[in-house]
C-alpha cells in the first residue's frame, strides 16, 4: 500500500529553526525508497506505507532529541499522490 504524507514542521524554543527544517528534509531525502517535496508551506512524503511510517518514526525521534521541542504537523493519505496535479 502506498502512503502521502504532508508534513509541516515547526521547531520551537530554537533561534535558527530553519537549519531544523532543512537537516529534517535532507534526512529524509537519504532514505532509500522514500520520495520528498518541498514547498514554501511543507514538505510531501511518499512511498510504501512501511517505508514511510519507518523514516517519520525513525526522522521525528531525531528532530526531538536535536531541537528539545517541535511541533509536526501532519496529514496521512492513502495512496501515491504524487502526480494528482501534473
Amino acid at each position: 500500500m502506498q502512503l502521502s504524507v504532508e508534513i509541516s514542521l515547526y521547531p520551537l524554543a530554537q533561534q535558527q529553526f530553519e537549519t531544523a527544517i532543512w537537516d529534517f528534509i535532507e534526512r529524509v531525502k537519504q532514505t532509500p525508497n522514500v520520495r520528498i517535496t518541498t514547498n514554501g508551506m511543507s514538505s510531501q512524503v511518499f512511498g510504501a506505507y512501511d517505508d514511510v511510517m519507518q523514516c517519520l518514526q525513525k526522522e521525528f525521534k531525531i528532530t526531538y532529541q536535536q531541537t528539545g521541542t517541535a511541533i509536526f504537523v501532519c496529514k496521512f493519505v492513502p495512496g501515491d499522490r504524487s502526480t494528482l496535479n501534473e
